[in-house]
């Protein structure tokens, strides 16, 4: 009897693993694109960005960090997620470092600018798939003479330590959320709220990883409901204590 139950409940742990399996995001197909770098050797130009991050330093991105050029932003929505990004060397020999590579978090937008072409200077015009990375992750896979190289890229799944974390910025009615160190997908599909005193409300994105809601949550604990992009959703249950205050960070000990 004790051998079949210790049976049973390995059969258990079995399908749970699977299902976290299956859940999990897998590393995406190779693409094309190119990289060129921003923001200094030590990377302090890079710091706020479109995302909202602020302080890359202080919310766990350090330089390992990229912004996205409007084919792969999505407006916001890539906020986040994390790519694998080799130099293409059978292409480019001269500045490419070989058989390296390196593992970005987008945390930034690439503008376009119309008033050069896209082969030269455009580099982050529409239709073009392009990283313009911190310098001190370029240089993992290029040399600095080169200015811009050939990559290959992949979406793989972030790591991150900790739980993830939730900003509470704004003011009464307007609720500014930016929810960093998310896991595995990295990006945020949807949000929801939950005072103490009400139900679920739907956030709307305001820019970059920053939520918003217009309920008056003020003296309340707070509830988040968050699905990933790739659409896993995990409840935290009153991580935000009712003595909050705007301006002030939450860590959770739930990640992705």
């Amino acid at each position: 009897m004790v051998k079949n139950g210790l049976s049973l409940l390995l059969l258990a742990v079995g399908l749970f693993n699977l299902v976290i399996d299956v859940n999990a995001l897998t590393a995406s197909g190779w693409t094309k694109a190119h990289a060129t770098f921003y923001g200094g050797s030590d990377a302090s130009g890079t710091m706020g960005g479109a995302c909202g991050y602020g302080n890359l330093y202080a919310t766990g991105y350090g330089t390992r960090i990229a912004a996205l050029s409007t084919a792969l932003f999505n407006s916001g929505a890539s906020c986040g997620q994390c790519y694998k990004i080799i130099c293409d060397y059978k292409a480019e020999p001269r500045w490419c470092r070989r058989g390296v590579s390196v593992t970005v978090t987008a945390s930034d937008f690439c503008p376009p600018n119309y008033a050069l072409p896209s082969d030269n200077g455009g580099w982050c015009n529409p239709p073009r798939q392009h990283f313009d990375m911190s310098q001190p992750a370029w240089e993992k896979i290029g040399i600095y003479s080169g200015g811009i190289v050939p990559v290959i890229y992949q979406r793989v799944p972030c790591k991150k330590r900790g739980g993830v974390r939730f900003t509470i910025n704004g003011r009464n009615y307007f609720e500014l959320v930016l929810i960093t160190n998310v896991g595995n997908g990295g990006s945020i599909n949807s949000v929801q709220i939950k005072g103490s005193k009400t139900g679920w409300l739907a956030m709307s994105r305001n820019w970059g990883a920053n939520w918003q809601s217009n309920a008056l949550l003020n003296g309340q604990s707070i509830s988040f409901m968050v699905t990933t992009s790739d659409g896993i959703t995990k409840t935290f249950l009153n991580v935000v204590p009712s003595n909050w205050g705007f301006g002030q960070t939450f860590k959770s000990s739930l990640q992705f």
